[in-house]
């Protein structure tokens, strides 16, 4: 890193949501093969790194109770990957909720990654699929079709900016616990060739046709899904996100989507809900 370079970076780490997610196989090894549409929404967590002797981690924000500091957290593992000896102090602020299927703790990770590379001058490993098969698709945090276990991910740019509302009950749903519920291994995969979808109302309704296969798992996990689901009926279209147990709405614009959010909050203040915009710009980093 030459002197010029800041001494402090930092990185944007957004939800991830699954807008679509076809189970479409399960390999040998126990992963399960996957077809989903996946897109990022402009809010998330955001993580600060600056050069120190050791590597250390601190967690802050508004979610940040329960997330481990330790060599347990993703982001600890991320920039082990990155380089076993440099090190950082890292400061993740939290404001998404943990193992809530928008891929929180993998968007934190890969965020680590793009900052670690900066601030230490070092390349991105090419297997990050060790950390997590979301790893992928959260390095270059965009729409795309994701196949396989995570693995292949294709850019696609036949989406508009999406006003959108997420809701989180803020209850927990393992991800594991999501699949030992899916009886169904082998389902059909979404279209060879996707569509392109001019406005969030064609989105919405193209999207109407597909599905999220964990979303009848989820419920049966997590019965208070379908309350979410229920609070959002008002969108376009309703889903669940990842294996849950957040859900988004798909609104025509952000008037409809920041007044469900509004309406949505006030009727349940104990649980999170942000009105975003699915599929727009990123923050520089």
């Amino acid at each position: 890193m030459s002197s010029a370079e800041p001494s402090r970076l930092r990185a944007f780490a957004p939800a991830k949501i699954n807008l679509t997610l076809h189970v479409t196989g399960r390999r040998a090894d126990g992963y399960h093969e996957l077809d989903s549409l996946v897109v990022f929404a402009d809010c998330g967590d955001t993580l600060e790194a600056r050069l120190a002797d050791t590597l250390s981690l601190s967690v802050l924000g508004p979610m940040a109770a329960g997330v481990p500091e330790g060599p347990e957290n993703l982001v600890l593992r991320a920039a082990r990957l990155m380089d076993a000896e440099a090190g950082a102090h890292l400061t993740l602020v939290k404001d998404l909720p943990s193992m809530a299927g928008v891929g929180g703790g993998s968007s934190d990770a890969a965020a680590t990654l793009r900052l670690l590379s900066r601030l230490w001058g070092r390349e991105v490993p090419v297997d990050v699929v060790s950390l997590g098969a979301d790893i992928p698709m959260c390095l270059s945090p965009r729409a795309q079709r994701v196949q396989g276990i995570g693995e292949h991910c294709a850019p696609f740019d036949g989406l508009p900016e999406l006003p959108a509302v997420l809701v989180n009950p803020r209850v927990p749903v393992a991800t594991p616990a999501v699949f030992s519920r899916f009886e169904t291994k082998e389902n059909p995969p979404m279209p060879d060739t996707l569509p392109t979808l001019a406005t969030p109302r064609d989105a919405a309704r193209w999207l109407a046709t597909q599905r999220n296969d964990l979303e009848a798992p989820a419920l049966a996990v997590a019965p208070v899904v379908s309350e979410v689901l229920e609070a959002l009926s008002d969108a376009d279209l309703a889903r669940m996100s990842g294996s849950g147990a957040t859900c988004f709405g798909l609104y025509p614009d952000a008037e409809a989507a920041a007044g469900a959010a509004a309406r949505i909050s006030a009727a349940r203040p104990d649980w999170w809900v942000r009105a975003t915009t699915l599929n727009g710009p990123m923050p520089s980093e």
